[in-house]
């Protein structure tokens, strides 16, 4: 609320005005009057604003009405020159107001008061005879007419008077709704825009509507690509499907806005009353309402999935964990990208902060209202740009140095550079827009008054309201910037296509449209990913079952390449040397029997089922050797060392040394969420 009122009153010193003329308040001058009230008083000649902050005749006469009866009757002699001297007081000087005395409102209001009671009219609170000097004089004074008679007309110009903005009637709203606009209460900006032409604005409406189409469009193919094939979009980057669905709903909104123009974004004019259509605020519009949660809410929430997706790279590029460990702490991404926007959206509803934009026909916040913009939008999304760059950077910087540092075959190397150009691609793809949305806010928010003074100076006339004065700079809009603006927000959803689109998504479609049905892809998934891990054999001890790894079923994850079984055989009592050795024979056996020999003379990992019979007796018999003396060194180390995750480390890395120690090259499991997606990039590229 500080903030509110440094806006307003920033805003109320910029719009200095002064005194003048009925069709322009420029200077302070001596006008005619032109109440028939008024007419045949001892003075001719008034100035505006009167003492009741009327700022011209027209709207005074208004305010007099309900007192004409009993001035007709004549109920007081007193009641006239008291009523003239507030809403027509005699032009003297300037500097010098002139109050009617204290005795003089008593006596009109006491004989006045019991007619007053049939015509059901009150004396008003702004008339209290409490507040004018205890004098007893008539008004006006004889040095009033003095001053009146010898003055000039016209003082010198560098006389002036600052009253602010003043609410012209039109634009003025019931008190109950709490409007307010450019600093003044129970007042609503014009509706259509204020700053732009009905043609500017058509033209607006449909670019906004092509756009939210285009953008509609876009995120629904990403959302009906994933209910295809739900086991394909594991985490880390799962968090694109919701940050689609986020956007799908924002272009929804901006749909609906186009279809329903200003019918809901704008209050209805009422020419009985001298009410224009304004725009509308607040909660009490339900419409208007659902659409702000709706839009607000996913645009948070949108940024926020994008900070997640972020974050799950990085867990996965940095400290290496896997596509389980990472879906564990779904439940915590969900709650910071639902629970935070929620928080905000009704922070803002409590704070009556909801604006109608006449320009795309939804209602949204920041419109009108400075600081709103500046704390609910800028500083939310200029917070989510700076923490995901520094994520996404360090992941991208961890992926860069696996790649130099890693000796690697060719397909890995061109999957891996693959990869991150993927990444790269998409993070560039959604921080412009944003950073282009966040510049135009930025923008607005710092030419905001100079546009509304430079309005209220081109329609003080016509709305017969006081004139800035020394208007130091006078600036309008252009509408490109808000094209821009509104483009930026809908595109920003695009770029969720382009993760999706590969050969893959094309042959799921086709299949879709020709009436296949497709298999399971969880079941598939465990299928493939059935074979166990390659350190996970090292370490089994003989009595213990082959744990199989399936991406698509299991709650487990660790923050490593093995599995949370992996750990947790860790942690068992270490058995006996005899023990040990018996172990890793009957690992190395089970290991020799996954080996299948593919055309290009390799052997890679496959089914257990008839695989020792493929391999001579001596060449078994050098492998178990060779993997139970390599085995063991490994475990003594780790036994020295301590640590789960070194031992996983190492295992992992030995392992590697001694397949290339063999004649033969193997291909290790399945290993972290990274890799997954690398595997998937090139089978789908």
């Amino acid at each position: 609320m500080g903030l509110v009122w440094i806006v307003t009153s920033m805003l109320t010193a910029c719009a200095a005005i002064n005194i003048g003329s009925t069709g322009s308040h420029s200077t302070f001058t001596c006008e005619p009057i032109t109440l028939r009230m008024c007419q045949g008083l001892s003075y001719n000649t008034t100035f505006m604003p009167n003492l009741l902050n009327h700022y011209d005749q027209q709207t005074a006469a208004l305010a007099m009405e309900p007192f004409h009866p009993m001035v007709n009757l004549e109920c007081s002699a007193d009641l006239r020159p008291f009523l003239c001297a507030l809403y027509a007081p005699v032009c003297t000087e300037y500097g010098r107001v002139t109050l009617p005395c204290r005795r003089l409102c008593q006596q009109a209001k006491s004989d006045c008061y019991k007619l007053m009671d049939i015509f059901g009219v009150s004396w008003p609170e702004e008339m209290t005879c409490n507040r004018f000097p205890d004098c007893d004089e008539p008004y006006p004074r004889a040095m009033d007419l003095l001053s009146n008679a010898d003055g000039t007309q016209e003082p010198p110009g560098s006389v002036q008077r600052d009253y602010g903005f003043w609410c012209p009637r039109e634009l003025k709203v019931d008190p109950e709704l709490g409007y307010s606009f450019l600093g003044a209460r129970d007042c609503s900006a014009p509706c259509p825009n204020m700053y732009f032409s009905r043609d500017e604005l058509l033209f607006a409406r449909y670019f906004i509507g092509v756009v939210s189409i285009v953008c509609l469009s876009a995120t629904l193919f990403t959302f009906l690509t994933f209910l295809l094939d739900v086991g394909r979009f594991r985490y880390p980057e799962r968090p694109i499907i919701f940050y689609a669905v986020c956007y799908m709903m924002v272009s929804l909104v901006f749909f609906l806005g186009f279809l329903l123009e200003e019918r809901v974004a704008c209050n209805r004019a009422a020419p009985g009353r001298f009410r224009a259509a304004t725009v509308t605020q607040g909660s009490h519009n339900k419409a208007c309402t659902l659409l702000f949660m709706t839009l607000y809410f996913f645009t948070m929430a949108g940024s926020v999935w994008w900070v997640v997706l972020t974050i799950t790279w990085f867990l996965a590029a940095v400290p290496k964990w896997g596509s389980e460990a990472i879906e564990k702490k779904a439940l915590l991404f969900h709650a910071a990208a639902w629970g935070v926007p929620g928080a905000l959206t009704v922070a803002l509803m409590a704070l009556n902060k909801v604006e109608g934009d006449s320009m795309s026909g939804v209602c949204f916040v920041g419109l009108y209202d400075v600081a709103a913009l500046r704390w609910f939008l800028l500083a939310p999304l200029a917070l989510d740009v700076a923490v995901g760059v520094a994520l996404l950077l360090a992941g991208i910087a961890a992926l860069n140095r696996v790649r130099m540092e890693i000796p690697l075959e060719k397909e890995n190397q061109d999957k891996l550079v693959k990869f991150m150009i993927r990444i790269g691609v998409f993070s560039v793809l959604y921080l412009v827009p944003l950073l282009t949305v966040i510049g135009c806010y930025l923008y607005e928010q710092s030419y905001r008054s100079v546009w509304e003074i430079t309005w209220v100076q081109e329609r003080c006339r016509e709305y017969h309201i006081p004139c800035p004065f020394k208007v130091e700079q006078t600036s309008r809009p252009d509408i490109s910037l808000f094209l821009i603006k509104y483009l930026m927000m809908l595109v920003v959803g695009i770029p969720s296509v382009f993760w999706v689109g590969s050969k893959k998504t094309c042959f799921e479609w086709a299949s879709f449209f020709h009436g296949h049905r497709r298999k399971d892809t969880v079941h598939e998934s465990r299928q493939v990913l059935q074979e166990p891990d390659f350190t996970q054999l090292l370490l089994r001890e003989p009595g213990a079952p082959v744990v199989r790894k399936s991406r698509g079923t299991s709650t487990q994850g660790t923050s490593t390449h093995a599995s949370s079984t992996h750990l947790a055989m860790l942690d068992e009592p270490a058995s006996g040397s005899t023990s040990r050795a018996g172990s890793v024979r009957s690992k190395a056996s089970s290991f020799h029997g996954s080996l299948h020999r593919s055309r290009d003379g390799r052997y890679t990992a496959c089914s257990f089922r008839g695989a020792e019979e493929r391999l001579p007796h001596g060449s078994t018999q050098r492998l178990q050797e060779q993997l139970q003396h390599n085995s063991t060194i490994r475990l003594d180390s780790q036994s020295r060392h301590g640590g789960s995750q070194r031992l996983d480390s190492q295992s992992h890395h030995s392992s590697v040394r001694d397949l290339s120690s063999t004649p033969q090259a193997v291909q290790s499991g399945p290993g972290n969420g990274i890799h997954r997606v690398m595997e998937e990039d090139g089978a789908t590229a």
